[in-house]
């Protein structure tokens, strides 16, 4: 899979919650309390396992979810990335 050149990246991040930081997207989250990030923070993982991709995933101040999305193995971002973005989007 090709690497996104950088007007690509930002002509998908158009209208989304993530921005890019680096050769990654972001976005936080911010939920009702802890079990209802780590039940989103579940969803995220099976997701994950299914398409075979997964974010890096940080829970903190008890209701606060930050997830960072690359492609390690092509070294930045690819159309998975954003594929991922999306599937992670439909959950919250």
């Amino acid at each position: 899979m090709a690497l996104l050149e950088d007007d690509r990246i930002d002509e998908l991040l158009q209208g989304r919650e993530w921005r890019r930081e680096g050769d990654e997207i972001v976005r936080d989250l911010k939920f009702e309390d802890f079990a209802a990030a780590i039940a989103f923070v579940n969803r995220v993982a099976d997701a994950a396992e299914e398409a075979n991709h997964h974010p890096d995933i940080l829970v903190h101040a008890w209701n606060r979810v930050r997830l960072a999305v690359t492609n390690h193995a092509q070294g930045g971002l690819t159309d998975a990335d954003f594929a991922l973005a999306d599937r992670i989007d439909a959950l919250v």
